[in-house]
């Protein structure tokens, strides 16, 4: 068995420092109170017991916990004090350089939890580890001075969580959806450097990655672009081909009719739209931003924001591209085609594409067939969003959803400044997230002890506490000068203001929104109801809860005229801090707290077994309630050969739900070759990765994509993360 050290880093467990310790706390007490030594043993035993029952690696804080309660449950109490007021001393001569050691931890690569803090962050790579260096300095100082000590206190005790505390130092936001529209048709400034209009679709791709990728170094979470932004670059290069065309015909004398100029025009402009396409793809995946990963980008596809036929038709042959060569995939350094993790695509279904004879439906199959192949694309329903929403637009990243536009209809204008902006219409592009505050729901629950009417004033009392944690993010990015980040303020990413000036007008009349996220409202429900959220007998009160979050949002907005909105967390590395703390505060409570891991949001949990139109008609009423972002999935296994079941579940996604995906499995062994499902198994009381066929379990040899969170993960995760993927039923 392992254990977590305070650093981060894992060691072998061994029982004789338990020995040790309590030895040493039994030797300052009178003979008469002090432990026998076959007491002391069992003291030990017991602590190792409970610790292999919970599943998953224990930290020390865990183990000493522990001992204290067992040398009680011994009635040796001056014992416990004595051990009680060492824990304490040593805590204060720790504090003195905890950030120290994390780094030091980092630096070594043996912190545990960076590891796995992030599935596409790889801690190894100096980028990233300059990153996490520099986020646990940042997140030192937001600890000690900069945010109060009861939020610290609770986000520590896993009452909430306050998200990306490593970067609040900074004047930062969270995510948001890039006006590329207006950065490509009006130009922009890239490091200094002025980037006019593009003269054809290849510039225009190349262009865009450079964007993605100075956005990416200028907030901490997910973005979106848009490829109806990059569809008039399609006749600009048609015609500049065209005329590329006739002009060498005419130089060799040959006498070729319109006809035929315009067939190897076009035959040259596929050509053009796959190496920009190709460009997006591998410019994407390789770039390294500041934060040490990836750019996390999302790519919308949306047949309905073309501005005419003609760029609806080049809008679809750029998606056909995307569609193409993302089931091809990219080659690992073995040189086989695997599934990477970015971009993020979305495909929107629409009447023009989601029945057999609509003019798109070729389109919606090579989509089902990605998706069986390669776990992109998800989908949104046009119909379901225009009922919920009233327009149609992309997501922040992986879930985060703007609110509908308000400020256009109230007349407050253009106060972005964008290039693009047209009076009267709908204003989607350009805007962004201020930050995320996370209730956990199931210790609201459990601090109630099951008191319903006791539920209710905790409930209201954590709420309390999230609005002045989230109104902390808010007043952290008040005063921030637009030179902050040029791409993002001054350049067109999300506005065009001038130097020097503030981008508070930009965080009021609905322009960006401020997420209140929740988890785990399955095991709030069960503690308090005793039956699952999907027992019609348990749903109306799991749906109370909802809806008590979202007043809880709209008294907040009608105080401030800011866009407070209710997200489904995608819980990461935070499902496991969520259980742990959980187990710390109220025990190993079966059904409950019995995992290292806690629900998603308002998701089915991962081992009920239902099947997947009934998951995808039962989350859609919660859907509904998490305006802010959410997203359903259902787990299926391979179907590739099966693409008219994919083709079902899309329909049923058109009909019936805002936004959902579906998860298949996508792996490789580098060491024998095996393209199979990646086992995880556990073995020394610890979940590792295996191939089944030659029994590799180094993560450094093998492939494993898994979606956890909306997004795929192509690093790997904690162990609460893992015993939930391990968990996972098929709903098909």
């Amino acid at each position: 068995m392992q254990i977590i050290k305070r650093n981060g880093a894992e060691e072998p467990f061994r029982i004789e420092k338990i020995i040790h310790a309590v030895e040493k706390a039994n030797a300052t007490v009178e003979d008469a109170l002090r432990l026998t030594e076959k007491q002391i043993r069992r003291i030990a035993d017991a602590v190792v017991i409970s610790c292999e029952e919970l599943g998953r690696t224990p930290t020390v804080e865990e183990i000493q916990d522990l001992v204290e309660n067992h040398i009680m449950a011994h009635g040796a109490f001056e014992v416990a004090k004595n051990y009680i007021t060492y824990r304490y001393t040593r805590s204060l001569i720790r504090k003195s350089n905890t950030t120290d050691d994390r780094i030091l931890s980092l630096i070594e690569c043996n912190n545990e939890e960076a590891k796995q803090e992030n599935s596409n962050k790889n801690p190894v790579v100096n980028s990233t580890q300059r990153d996490y260096i520099a986020g646990e300095v940042s997140r030192d100082i937001t600890n000690r001075i900069l945010l109060p000590q009861d939020i610290v206190d609770a986000h520590n005790e896993g009452i909430i969580h306050f998200h990306d505390s490593d970067y609040y130092a900074q004047h930062m936001h969270n995510c948001d959806l890039v006006n590329l529209e207006d950065m490509l048709q009006n130009g922009t400034v890239i490091t200094g450097t002025l980037i006019e209009r593009p003269h054809s679709f290849s510039t225009a791709c190349n262009i865009a990655t450079q964007i993605i990728a100075q956005v990416a170094s200028n907030q901490y979470g997910g973005q979106s672009i848009s490829l109806a932004h990059l569809a008039p670059f399609v006749q600009v290069s048609r015609e500049k081909i065209r005329k590329a065309v006739a002009e060498e015909m005419a130089a060799v004398g040959a006498s070729v009719s319109d006809e035929m100029i315009e067939a190897i025009a076009e035959t040259r402009l596929k050509e053009e739209i796959r190496r920009g396409v190709q460009t997006i793809q591998y410019q994407v995946v390789t770039l390294l931003t500041t934060n040490g990963q990836a750019p996390f980008v999302t790519v919308f596809m949306y047949l309905g924001e073309a501005k005419n036929e003609q760029e609806k038709h080049d809008l679809a042959m750029i998606i056909r591209e995307v569609l193409e060569q993302r089931i091809q995939g990219v080659k690992n350094e073995k040189g086989v085609w695997v599934t990477p993790a970015f971009p993020k695509l979305i495909y929107v279904l629409e009447e023009d594409n989601i029945r057999e004879g609509s003019p798109y439906w070729d389109l919606t199959r090579l989509a089902a067939k990605c998706t069986a192949r390669r776990m992109v694309p998800d989908y949104i329903s046009e119909k379901k969003m225009l009922e919920l929403k009233g327009d149609v637009y992309a997501c922040m990243g992986c879930r985060s959803f703007l609110t509908p536009d308000r400020f256009t209809d109230a007349g407050v204008g253009n106060i972005a400044n964008a290039g693009n902006y047209e009076p009267g219409k709908h204003k989607y592009y350009g805007r962004f997230n201020q930050g995320v505050v996370t209730i956990s729901l199931p210790d609201v629950a459990l601090s109630s002890g099951g008191d319903m009417d006791l539920f209710w004033k905790i409930f209201d009392e954590r709420l309390e506490l999230c609005y002045r944690a989230l109104m902390c993010r808010h007043e952290r990015l008040k005063g921030t000068l637009s030179d902050a980040a040029p791409i993002l303020w001054q350049y067109g990413a999300c506005a065009r203001l001038k130097k020097g000036e503030p981008i508070d007008r930009l965080l009021y009349d609905g322009y960006s929104t401020i997420s209140l996220g929740y988890a785990g409202l399955y095991e709030c429900v069960k503690y308090m109801t005793g039956k699952s959220h999907t027992d019609p007998e348990a749903t109306p009160f799991a749906l109370q809860v909802m809806q008590h979050m979202n007043d809880a949002c709209k008294a907040w907005k009608a105080r401030h005229n800011i866009d407070f909105s209710l997200y489904g967390t995608p819980l990461e590395s935070t499902t496991y801090k969520f259980a742990k703390c959980l187990q710390r505060r109220f025990g190993v409570i079966p059904g409950i707290t019995d995992k290292g891991y806690i629900t998603n949001s308002y998701h089915v949990h991962v081992t009920e077994k239902i099947n997947a139109f009934d998951k995808l008609a039962f989350e859609a009423q919660f859907q509904a309630l998490s305006p802010g972002g959410a997203i359903s999935y259902v787990e299926v296994p391979d179907l590739q050969g099966n693409l008219d079941a994919v083709l079902e579940v899309m329909k049923y996604i058109y009909d019936h739900i805002l936004y959902a995906e579906l998860n298949t499995k996508s792996d490789y062994c580098q060491v024998c070759g095996y393209d199979g499902e990646i086992s995880i198994v556990e073995e020394d009381g610890k979940l590792k990765w295996k191939c089944p066929r030659c029994g590799n379990t180094d993560q450094d040899k093998m492939n494993v994509a898994r979606r956890t969170c909306g997004y795929i993960g192509t690093q790997y995760w904690n162990q609460g993360r893992t015993q939930e993927i391990r968990e996972r039923v098929l709903h098909l």
